[in-house]
């Protein structure tokens, strides 16, 4: 995938919106110094581009009643391209499974999974995880205090 270049401006709109999705148009065209026409354009294109990939809201997880975050390391018996990708479709089903990264080493696949308490994170483990085709072992660390989270990537916009 090639790297595509910005200008400044566009910098500054892909910083403005990550930081700030609801913002009006109007908003962010005051915030990058253009009026709102050439703003939507561009916000436009970046979308078109894929570098905008969509807009979402930032929930609390705490207060919606998950109150654990689990990583957990995967193991699998075999690494071949069809398991691997067998692995990823059992995975995309289950919606406690927040993130699921292919890793470069030991370990297979981290996933990143929430659940209400310890006891829902055990049934999940032991029925939808472990049970899974071809996993060979399963390590788990639970999350005892986040201090970033900052969702994105650093955009410079200057």
């Amino acid at each position: 995938m090639t790297q595509v270049s910005f200008d400044r401006i566009d910098r500054r709109i892909l910083a403005e919106l990550q930081a700030n999705g609801r913002m009006t148009n109007v908003e962010l065209a005051e915030h990058v110094g253009l009026t709102a026409p050439p703003c939507l354009r561009r916000v436009r294109a970046l979308e078109e581009s894929g570098i905008i990939e969509g807009y979402h809201a930032s929930l609390n997880a705490s207060r919606l009643g998950y109150t654990i975050t689990v990583f957990a390391m995967v193991s699998l018996k075999s690494q071949a391209e069809s398991d691997l990708r067998a692995f990823e479709d059992h995975i995309a089903k289950l919606a406690p499974v927040r993130e699921c990264h292919m890793l470069n080493g030991e370990i297979d696949f981290i996933l990143k999974i929430v659940a209400r308490d310890l006891q829902e994170f055990q049934s999940f483990l032991t029925s939808s995880l472990t049970t899974a085709p071809n996993v060979a072992g399963v390590k788990t660390s639970l999350t005892i205090r986040t201090s970033k989270h900052i969702p994105g990537v650093p955009v410079d916009p200057d």
